[in-house]
């Protein structure tokens, strides 16, 4: 996604915990310190659950603060991806969207055990 490009790492911060209060408040943060992508974190995805509102996340994110958002930080380790499937959490067409930016090779997701 960001072969060609020069990125910076401009800031992070957590969701606050369910339900997610931060989410209304760090991205128009973000947002005034330059910053034009939000990615939310990869941990998001790989939980035991999985956020249940990560997709609600994106979809406010950039209807509110007109921001591209990405799901994910970082390659799904191996060990998550083989427990996600033996419990079909990432079954649906929903869920396979959502991990999609986060999917990488087997050698890449071992790398991340």
């Amino acid at each position: 996604m960001y072969e060609d490009k020069d990125v910076e790492i401009a800031g992070y911060a957590s969701c606050g915990g369910c339900p997610g209060g931060n989410i209304e408040y760090a991205p128009m943060e973000m947002k005034k310190n330059g910053v034009s992508v939000i990615h939310l974190a990869t941990g998001m995805l790989v939980g035991y659950p999985p956020c249940p509102r990560i997709r609600y996340f994106s979809e406010f994110i950039r209807e509110k603060y007109n921001m591209d958002v990405v799901v994910g930080t970082h390659p799904i380790p191996e060990n998550y991806l083989t427990t996600h499937t033996s419990l079909k959490t990432w079954d649906s067409r929903l869920w396979q969207e959502l991990i999609a930016f986060a999917l990488s090779d087997e050698e890449t997701r071992k790398a991340y055990d």
